[in-house]
């Protein structure tokens, strides 16, 4: 019986997921109704609360891929709680990321979840416990977009779209850097139970710095122009414009709002 409620206690959803989805709730609502007397703050809680919402999504898809590959031992560790504080680098799972977005408005989830990979037999679970992170942001994005591919946003005040917008360039930028394969993310464990002992002895010291480097490299100018300039024509085919992504990063940055945005919002 003990073991059972242990078992039980181990997926059930935490309450810490709990209370940032209702922030997430409450600001998008606040949002929504112009509630708010500072708009720029109630868009920076919802789509930070969001984003963490989709951070616990992602470290979520890999245990649970990884649990039903095979390792047994993730129900004990906490991650199908969904609980963030339970992430074996809450560092890089949590405060990297959403530092990364306030500083560059880049959407780059870290790595968090320990899963016992010799527990699991086969490459290709191996893979698509790798590969399950950056699908959920993707499927993330895919709802985020939806009401504009769907033009379904008669009716929907611009702040609240604008926020929307954004939150959608975040889990487009996450679902790709994370699907590079750079030694630390997502796209290299995809590609590396097909390489060679000898090449992941040689690689396996640069993996904790892959994270870093790719944000560092992003700063490089013609890095970075290139980049969102294939984001923004991503977003472009899904129905979003890059005045709503570039005003969604302005309110959201609430301490620098440009008086373009608002002034648009307010006419």
């Amino acid at each position: 019986m003990t073991t059972a409620t242990k078992r039980h206690g181990d997926r059930r959803i935490s309450p810490v997921f709990l209370g940032i989805v209702a922030v997430m709730a409450v600001t998008g609502w606040a949002v929504w109704t112009d509630f708010s007397a500072s708009p720029g703050i109630a868009v920076f809680l919802f789509v930070t609360s969001a984003w963490i919402v989709s951070l616990c999504l992602h470290e979520y898809a890999h245990a649970r891929t990884a649990l039903h590959s095979g390792d047994i031992s993730i129900g004990t560790k906490g991650y199908l709680t969904l609980n963030p504080l339970v992430y074996t680098h809450a560092l890089l799972s949590i405060v990297l990321p959403v530092l990364f977005v306030i500083m560059g408005g880049i959407g780059l989830p870290g790595g968090a979840v320990f899963i016992e990979r010799g527990r699991i037999r086969g490459r290709w679970k191996h893979s698509l416990i790798s590969a399950a992170g950056p699908l959920t942001n993707a499927l993330f994005a895919l709802v985020c977009t939806a009401p504009f591919w769907l033009n379904a946003l008669a009716g929907v005040p611009l702040v609240f779209r604008f926020a929307l917008a954004f939150l959608a360039l975040l889990q487009i930028t996450a679902a790709i850097l994370n699907s590079l394969p750079v030694p630390g993310l997502d796209g290299y464990g995809v590609i590396e139970p097909w390489l060679s002992y000898k090449v992941r002895r040689q690689v396996e010291p640069y993996a904790p710095f892959g994270l870093l480097a790719v944000f560092g490299i992003l700063f490089i100018p013609e890095v970075n122009h290139a980049f969102f300039g294939a984001i923004d024509a991503i977003l472009r085919g899904l129905g979003i414009s890059e005045a709503e992504t570039y005003c969604g990063q302005d309110f959201y940055r609430f301490w620098q709002t440009s008086d373009a945005c608002q002034a648009f919002v307010n006419r």
